[in-house]
């Protein structure tokens, strides 16, 4: 007795799997909407660091201030970092800390041409993100204003 076996025909045959071009397809896809999100995050992380590093410098500016209206001058300064005097003023292991922009904040009394400055020293955000910074702040060139570059990093400054 023969058996016929009949040849499976196309319109019958089972899917069992995802073809090639299928596969390639959803790679594409994924591809393309990776390529779209990861500048987008990138721009809002930077956001939040340069608003993280303006709401820090705000904060530590005013309690200089304070610090001198009730003393009647500025803290020396003594070191690059936040003197020991601005204890009770700021929260100082918050400012011993590295800034959401890396680098160390610094007081600087009779530097760098100003009578008071904030600064941050040797920040590892790039030129572009600080200039972020002083748009938010002040004028958007880091060559004038109450916002700019220094030598080894940027300060603010509260008394020229």
């Amino acid at each position: 007795m023969k058996h016929d076996r009949q040849k499976p025909d196309a319109s019958h045959r089972s899917s069992q799997g995802f073809t090639l071009v299928e596969i390639m397809v959803v790679v594409v896809i994924i591809g393309l909407l990776a390529a779209i999100a990861i500048p987008a995050f990138q721009r809002v992380r930077t956001r939040s660091q340069v608003s993280s590093f303006t709401n820090d410098l705000r904060i530590a500016s005013q309690a200089f201030e304070t610090f001198a209206m009730e003393n009647g001058t500025w803290p020396s300064d003594g070191s690059s970092a936040i003197p020991n005097t601005m204890d009770g003023y700021l929260s100082l292991s918050k400012f011993s800390e590295s800034t959401p922009l890396g680098g160390q904040w610094d007081w600087d009394f009779g530097q760098f041409g100003v009578t008071a400055g904030l600064s941050v020293l040797s920040p590892t955000a790039n030129s572009t993100t600080m200039t972020l910074v002083d748009a938010s702040i002040d004028d958007g060139d880091l060559t004038t204003g109450d916002f700019r570059s220094r030598s080894g990093g940027y300060i603010l400054v509260l008394e020229n």
